[in-house]
């Protein structure tokens, strides 16, 4: 495969998933205020945070209000993170490999661009809801458009790579931001807030049901949380998960048996996976929450970018 289809289709998955994962969060929050105790103030700046984008959005907008945060990331074309700017870049992706991909995939694409930019950045919060979830139904729709008719060969295979390293970092964000920022004082932990937060951030992750299901105590505890959002092997937006399956993606493309590694992003990916399959969550805490998904991310930054220089630099001949 032509190195240039495998970073189109790799970057198409990556982008349309970190739109929706933006969604996600920023529907939560809304969903938070509303189920706040009043007197409590709203938290917009985690949310910033979370893209990495804070000192951008500081230069461009200075206050942190409801409206300018909803603005930056949702139809801010300026923000390479927006959810705009992403379904930009996932639907320009698409286009350069029209021959590869599905004519349903190129539609599906297209009408989730346009549906984002069509739609009013003025509306109140209140209305706001009802986009975002259409956003995470057109993210839903596209992956099973593209599971449904499109061969899974290699070029599938870089797909489910990109959508699922995108998954895990966004997954890793969420709860690095809700564990170390998002509460407004540590008074509040232990309380019905903190729990209520709690609540929001399985929510972002379509994750409040299975958790319920999985938990014999139906409690929600920060150590129950994190151990199933980052160790869980079943649930498929836990970190755990999401390497499982770009890692067997990843040894579908090279032909090299599990277990194995024949090339630097297989080193890689495997030896991240492979720690989370020996971890425990009271490994995680004595460590620090914060300490270990900090060094999530910057592992996850390094797989991204030995595939970069693995499958898609182009490199001098002779």
């Amino acid at each position: 495969m032509l190195s240039r289809v495998a970073d189109s289709i790799y970057w198409l998955n990556r982008y349309v998933e970190r739109a929706e994962n933006v969604a996600r969060f920023v529907d939560a929050n809304l969903t938070l205020i509303l189920d706040s105790p009043a007197g409590i103030s709203q938290q917009w700046e985690p949310l910033v945070v979370t893209t990495g984008d804070l000192q951008a959005f500081q230069n461009r907008y200075g206050e942190v209000t409801a409206e300018n945060v909803t603005q930056f990331l949702t139809f801010d074309p300026a923000n390479p993170n927006s959810i705009l700017s992403c379904l930009q870049v996932a639907r320009e992706n698409a286009r350069s490999i029209r021959e590869i991909i599905s004519s349903e995939m190129w539609q599906q694409i297209n009408s989730f661009y346009l549906m984002v930019k069509e739609a009013s950045p003025g509306q109140p919060l209140s209305k706001l809801h009802d986009f975002y979830t259409e956003v995470k139904l057109s993210s839903h729709l596209f992956a099973g458009v593209m599971d449904a008719t499109m061969t899974h060969n290699e070029g599938w295979h870089f797909g489910q790579m990109g959508r699922h390293l995108e998954r895990a970092d966004k997954t890793s964000r969420i709860l690095d931001v809700k564990y170390y920022i998002l509460l407004p004082s540590v008074k509040y932990v232990g309380t019905t807030l903190d729990e209520i937060q709690w609540m929001a951030l399985l929510r972002s992750t379509s994750a409040y049901e299975m958790y319920r299901k999985r938990i014999s105590q139906h409690r929600i505890t920060p150590t129950g949380v994190a151990n199933f959002l980052i160790l869980d092997r079943d649930f498929p937006r836990a970190i755990r998960f999401c390497l499982l399956q770009a890692e067997r993606s990843l040894h579908q493309i090279t032909g090299t048996p599990p277990g194995t590694w024949s090339d630097p992003v297989e080193r890689s990916l495997g030896r991240l996976r492979s720690e989370l399959d020996y971890l425990t969550i009271e490994d995680v805490v004595q460590r620090g929450l914060h300490e270990f998904l900090n060094d999530l991310q910057t592992q996850l930054n390094h797989v991204g970018g030995k595939i970069f220089e693995t499958y898609f630099a182009l490199h001098p001949i002779g």
